[in-house]
């Protein structure tokens, strides 16, 4: 019996039976990787169960509708004559194609904790030729404006017109139906489409294995009957039974609710420390992201004494042939914890993080959501569970810069999105080697200054990394010659206090003056400087 054959028989079977198939399968040593997924028969009209990751944002939409958070951004510079027509003829076709672009969803019974996802037979997706001189505020606009779940579309496009010759391009989704790599994937089919039209050919492109229904069956079917059991006992033994939450010091205090605007704090890795930094990863048979990530892991016990650290990264998900086209919320997120202290070397802790990332690749299919259900981490309103910083790493596709007929086409930036972190680190390879780092982080909680400082210091990280992997943490030096000036300047010819500048003379003063005034809170207690002083 072929493998596919196998997965649609599965596909048929009640819970119980395909938890006994599964245990026949791991015992033929096989796994669920090597069953293809098949089309579920739900999905394509009429409503179908949410995937794990589309659960918890549900959840999350319910919590707090008018987060921006979890909205997908990306938007394309267009200089030359562009066909207004085939645009929108390009993306209307685009919709047809991905059943996520038509899905909403609904409340299960009276649950509402509970949703099924609704795919319409069809949507006509209005896109509007706005008049600005101003793209970014048209942008930021549009980004800011709330999806409604329930109602829809939760896909939104904006031609923007600069000049008669000059447009942007500025494309929105909500994260329960796409992810970056979606993004991706409907501006390749877009440049495909388009490129088709304006030079009067009919658009070809390879017709979709699945859909994104299709893949949530088949990932519910797997884990349900066995798999994630396996892997949570990976996970469970990886992180413990203690989550520690990384406190990182801020500027200014953080918000109960945990909204930030997102600022951004970016530079390219000098050459030579990214070829070190290369060799060294290679000498140690280590990435260079595993290299990057352990860096960015030393930086953060630096910067907070805690000898426990956890970074969440983003993977993609798509190792399934069956899924790299297509439209859908795939990426999944995995938490990498590092121990470490002062005297452990450098060389040391990319070993530990290598070791990390192969286990977690190696369990890659357990989504995020479970393992958060399974550990029950203490939660905070406005942070992340089981992690507060994040690192995204990835090779950056140039794809889209291709030139359309009579078209140059550019990535915009888009600034001033929310911020799904406190901190970010998004470090990208780029052609001809060149590797991009860029901090991302809550401008309500950081000073610009502040973040350039650590950005400086995870350089110095790198280099010592690069450089002399066997020094011990706690003997690297983070400080350049500009801070190490600044806090040599501090310390010359201090100033004279004299007796009556004591701290608790200072307090007896004040308590003659002023004793009704409050000198301590805490909580709802306080005390005055008489009662202080007395």
């Amino acid at each position: 019996m072929t493998t596919r054959r196998i997965a649609e028989r599965f596909a048929q079977l009640s819970p119980q039976q395909r938890e006994a198939v599964y245990l026949k399968i791991r015992a033929e040593g096989l796994g669920m990787g090597q069953f293809p997924i098949v089309p579920a028969g739900e999905g394509a009209s009429g409503a179908s169960p949410l995937s794990y990751a589309q659960r918890r944002q549900w959840f999350l939409w319910k919590l707090d509708p008018w987060n921006t958070a979890y909205h997908i951004v990306a938007a394309l510079r267009l200089k030359g004559a562009l066909d207004v027509d085939a645009l929108r003829a390009s993306f209307q076709a685009l919709v047809a194609r991905h059943a996520s672009l038509r899905a909403t969803f609904v409340p299960e019974g009276d649950d509402d904790g509970v949703a099924r996802q609704v795919v319409a037979p069809s949507l006509v997706l209005e896109i509007p030729l706005v008049e600005a001189d101003d793209a970014d505020a048209e942008i930021g606009r549009l980004n800011d404006t709330p999806f409604d779940l329930e109602r829809g579309p939760l896909l939104r496009v904006r031609m923007i017109r600069l000049g008669e010759h000059d447009h942007v391009l500025a494309v929105v989704m909500h994260h329960i139906v796409s992810d970056g790599w979606s993004m991706q994937c409907l501006l390749d089919e877009l440049v495909a489409q388009y490129a088709a039209r304006v030079q009067g050919r009919e658009p070809v492109l390879a017709a979709l294995p699945v859909q994104y229904a299709d893949y949530a069956a088949w990932q519910r079917h797997w884990l349900e009957a066995g798999e994630a059991r396996r892997q949570l006992d990976y996970w469970t033994a990886r992180l413990g039974n203690e989550h520690p939450v990384l406190q990182l010091p801020t500027d200014r205090p953080r918000r109960p609710d945990g909204h930030y605007r997102a600022a951004r704090h970016g530079f390219e890795l000098p050459a030579e420390l990214r070829q070190a930094l290369g060799e060294r990863a290679r000498a140690e048979g280590a990435t260079l992201f595993m290299a990057l990530l352990a860096g960015f892991q030393v930086l953060l016990h630096r910067h907070t004494a805690q000898g426990d650290i956890r970074v969440g990264v983003p993977i993609a998900n798509r190792h399934r042939v069956e899924t790299e086209g297509v439209v859908g919320f795939f990426v999944n997120t995995q938490v990498l914890r590092t121990e470490m202290d002062h005297r452990m070397p450098l060389r040391q802790v990319l070993e530990a993080v290598r070791e990390a990332m192969l286990g977690a690749q190696a369990h890659q299919d357990l989504p995020f959501e479970q393992l958060v259900e399974a550990l029950q981490p203490a939660r905070h309103l406005g942070q992340s569970p089981l992690f507060q910083v994040a690192h995204n790493h990835q090779r950056a596709d140039a794809r889209v810069a291709r030139a359309l007929p009579g078209l140059s086409v550019q990535a915009h930036e888009v600034e001033g999105q929310s911020a799904q972190f406190e901190l970010m680190l998004d470090t990208s390879e780029e052609e001809a080697g060149r590797v991009h780092v860029v901090f991302s982080y809550a401008e309500a909680l950081f000073d610009p200054a502040t973040i350039a400082r650590m950005a400086a210091h995870y350089l110095a990280v790198l280099r010592g990394l690069a450089d002399t992997p066997l020094l011990a943490l706690g003997d690297l030096d983070l400080l350049d010659e500009s801070e190490r000036a600044r806090l040599w300047s501090w310390g010359v010819e201090p100033a004279a206090w004299g007796d009556e500048g004591a701290v608790h003379r200072r307090i007896e003063a004040q308590a003659r003056r002023d004793p009704d005034a409050v000198a301590l809170v805490f909580g709802e207690r306080s005390l005055s400087y008489g009662e202080l002083n007395a």
